[in-house]
């Protein structure tokens, strides 16, 4: 006597042949599912893959051949060898490179809290309500940064100028003796002017866009309150746009270690008070195409690189903390 099982879902009425087939189906529907979920959807490759192709030609080629460079020496004698990290050992040793670290690290400290507090006091000073015009006085701020930068450079190196320009002109009209700013003495200060001049309307767009974005309901319920104007700028805006503030620091940081154009330019003006390794970046500029050490200059960047990221990854991370109390 054979004795059928039947299934506890098992509807009354149905065959366990006719269940078990239906059953089967249903698994195997479900695996087909499963594995069509499974399948990838490559199309989006088609939107990011321009962007990839150009980020890895125009960066990470670049980024692994200076890795490359730098682990090779140019010999007299056995051509290019393999010296491992001996270049790395070197630029650890150079007084040259700390020198021009330690200019780049006081150019730092003293023009990106003077950038970043005009741009600050324009964003605020044009979010207020007190202020007419302020799509003009918005664009006016900003004008200097839309000036290309070797132009921008010549234009101040030609008014630093002692023998002509602004200064020299001074000097004639009023019979004074006022310092070159180009002396050896100013021209780190006279290099910070500048960047100052080009970059304030941009960081203060950056300060203004956020400013923008502050919901209303805050200032209404701080009006309500009987807040004033400083209370307000210190208790609302700031504490709102403090990620722009991060954003805008980090990139003037590592700005200020990128310092290239203005020494470079005004090196032509001023060739006794720019020394070949005045800033890190135009040190291995000239190793490299003045001195032909390609390998060493390679290393250079290499390091200066790696303490750019070093700080600026500091920086966001003093700042994300600060913003997490």
């Amino acid at each position: 006597m054979t004795v059928a099982h039947v299934h506890p879902q098992q509807p009354a009425g149905v065959s366990t042949e006719t269940y078990a087939t239906v059953a089967v189906g249903r698994t195997a529907s479900s695996g087909g599912n499963r594995r069509k979920r499974v399948r990838r959807n490559w199309s989006g490759w088609w939107f990011v893959g321009p962007f990839m192709l150009i980020f890895a030609l125009v960066f990470l080629a670049p980024l692994v051949y200076a890795i490359y460079l730098s682990l090779f020496r140019e010999t007299l004698i056995g051509g290019n060898s393999f010296v491992g990290l001996e270049n790395y050992g070197m630029a650890m040793v150079d007084p040259k490179f700390w020198e021009a670290m330690l200019r780049v690290s006081i150019f730092l400290l003293v023009q990106v809290p003077i950038m970043l507090g005009l741009a600050l006091f324009a964003a605020l000073a044009l979010d207020s309500a007190r202020l007419r015009w302020v799509p003009f006085y918005r664009l006016s701020i900003f004008l200097p940064y839309a000036v290309p930068g070797v132009v921008a450079v010549m234009i101040w190196g030609y008014m630093y100028g002692s023998q002509f320009g602004l200064v020299a002109d001074i000097n004639r009209f009023f019979g004074a003796d006022l310092p070159s700013p180009l002396a050896e003495n100013f021209i780190l200060l006279s290099i910070g002017n500048i960047v100052t001049w080009e970059f304030v309307g941009y960081n203060m767009l950056i300060f203004f866009s956020a400013l923008k974005a502050v919901p209303q309901e805050l200032y209404e319920a701080a009006e309500i309150d009987g807040a004033g104007t400083f209370r307000t700028i210190f208790s609302i805006k700031l504490p709102s746009i403090r990620g722009a503030l991060i954003i805008a620091t980090i990139f003037s940081v590592i700005g200020s270690f990128q310092l290239f154009n203005e020494p470079s330019i005004l090196q032509t003006i001023a060739p006794n008070s720019i020394t070949t390794y005045f800033t890190p970046n135009l040190y291995a500029f000239n190793l490299s195409f003045a001195g032909s050490q390609f390998n060493y200059a390679a290393a250079i960047a290499i390091v200066s690189g790696v303490i750019t990221m070093v700080v600026a990854y500091l920086v966001q991370l003093g700042g994300e903390k600060k913003e997490a109390k």
